[in-house]
């Protein structure tokens, strides 16, 4: 009997392992728990790692929903992480196409976590039973990484040096489409001004009162100036998180403002923040008032890895997109009636193209199954978004993929993407980012050497220098969440 490859091995074990995966997926999706809270997602992970005879340490770095799962031995190390935390006010029933929330549950997963940490606990099975069959040398870690949509769960992580004697990382995210990630993600940081003033009656004695309020107006308008003269690459947005009450005929002795800070690289998000931090100090002095800023929050920009990312295209061009079915097209073709016209038309006039099908034929099944292969000059590329695993980037080689869990032209952060997410789609999707991660795996198993590449590649980027974006004052519990 012809044994099989390593490729071959890891699709068997995966037909194996779909129905637990999808399951996870429908599991993680139906809890919908925001960060640091999702405590029956993060439990429903590690009891089954824990069976599958992965090594469990739980509540990692003083996160309670942060785990680490352990299975092999010997170099390489090789890690995945997988998020499960949902968005407020996403909450929508699965597969309907017409905004009709959950009962029970403002949460939703708009940002497809469920799909997610799914998929990286298929991968970390996958590989276990490839391990274990292969009998070949090699470590899989597995980190439930809580609260990346709002508070920052691998930078703390990374804080406490938990990535540190990796070899390589992959993961993945939900998206309209198939690819290899190869941008670089913005950093971000995000600090709290609180002003300090005195109260008084605005009529009888307003001499006698320092508004707060009025500072943070001032620090607003000094810092819509300041826009003018920053990166053009570079966004600064702000909410209040307190007006200082609600009483316009008292001069408000308290007011606080969130600011949120994104550059290209973390090192301009600092000194964009100081930037603002001089207006919220200008703003005290014209107002008579006192100012205290504390970073809340910070995300590192993402690095791409060329050796990494060219590893785990390659493999997700081999192991292939999702084996969506009759059901998921179904799903699909109700979430695309309702597009406009126009929309609609053009969506299916590029999926048709994407996928080398006539148009009528992707009418009926309109989810992406064409892969977007890898292209180093992406690498060069900005995307104005932000995310943790950027300050996991710093620290080891790392490189992530999406799959399609949505029709083309969906938005993350959207009611429709939470219904779609929840069907067979994003389960299926899971699947396929789990046997791509895994056979990439194999492949940096079967040839250490590309490590060793892929860290100095690393180096040259880093000059092996992580500086975490979040003080070493601030918690989990600091951190502003929903």
């Amino acid at each position: 009997m012809e044994q099989k490859d390593d490729l071959d091995l890891i699709l068997d074990h995966a037909k194996q392992r779909a129905e637990a995966i999808c399951e996870m997926n429908q599991q993680i999706w139906s809890f919908a728990e925001p960060g640091y809270r999702e405590f029956k997602s993060s439990k429903a992970l590690e009891d089954a790692l824990e069976k599958e005879g992965f090594t469990l340490e739980r509540g990692i770095s003083g996160m309670q929903t942060a785990f680490r799962a352990t299975y092999g031995s010997g170099r390489p190390v090789i890690g995945i992480t997988g998020e499960y935390d949902a968005l407020p006010g996403l909450s929508q029933k699965k597969g309907a196409a017409v905004k009709e929330p959950a009962d029970g549950n403002a949460f939703g997963h708009g940002c497809g976590h469920c799909a997610l940490g799914a998929g990286a606990f298929g991968a970390a099975l996958l590989v276990r039973d490839w391990l274990a069959e292969s009998g070949t040398s090699g470590t899989i870690i597995l980190f439930g990484t809580p609260a990346e949509e709002t508070g920052y769960g691998k930078v703390f992580l990374a804080r406490q040096h938990v990535f540190d004697k990796l070899d390589m990382l992959f993961t993945w995210h939900p998206a309209d489409r198939n690819s290899a990630m190869a941008g670089r993600l913005v950093g971000n940081l995000c600090a709290r001004f609180d002003f300090e003033g005195i109260s008084s009656h605005a009529a009888l004695s307003p001499e006698l009162g320092r508004s707060a309020l009025d500072a943070c107006e001032l620090m607003n308008s000094g810092v819509n100036y300041l826009r003018e003269h920053i990166i053009s690459q570079a966004r600064v947005h702000y909410a209040y998180l307190d007006a200082g009450g609600k009483a316009p005929n008292v001069v408000q002795s308290h007011a606080s403002l969130l600011y949120f800070v994104r550059a290209p690289k973390t090192a301009q998000c600092r000194e964009i923040l100081n930037r603002v931090n001089d207006c919220a100090k200008g703003a005290a002095l014209m107002t008579g008032t006192r100012v205290h800023m504390k970073i809340v929050g910070g995300l590192s920009d993402l690095i791409p890895n060329e050796t990494a990312q060219q590893i785990l295209s390659d493999a997700f061009l081999k192991t292939g997109a999702a084996d969506y079915d009759e059901e998921d097209y179904a799903v699909a073709r109700e979430f695309l009636a309702i597009l406009p016209e126009e929309k609609r038309k053009e969506i299916v006039k590029q999926g048709a193209a994407a996928n080398h099908v006539s148009a009528e034929r992707f009418e009926k099944e309109p989810l992406l199954k064409a892969i977007t292969p890898f292209d180093r000059r992406a690498m060069n590329v900005s995307v104005p978004v932000s995310t943790d695993v950027g300050d996991v980037s710093y620290i080891v080689p790392q490189a992530q993929l999406t799959a399609a869990t949505c029709i083309p032209g969906t938005a993350m952060h959207t009611w429709q993407h939470t219904a779609m997410v929840g069907t067979g789609i994003g389960g299926k999707a899971a699947v396929a980012a789990a046997r791509a991660i895994a056979y990439a795996c194999t492949v940096v198993y079967r040839n250490p050497a590309v490590c060793d590449k892929a860290k100095q590649e690393l180096l040259a980027e880093t000059g092996g220098i992580y500086q975490c974006p979040i003080p070493d004052d601030v918690t989990p519990d600091d951190v502003v969440t929903d």
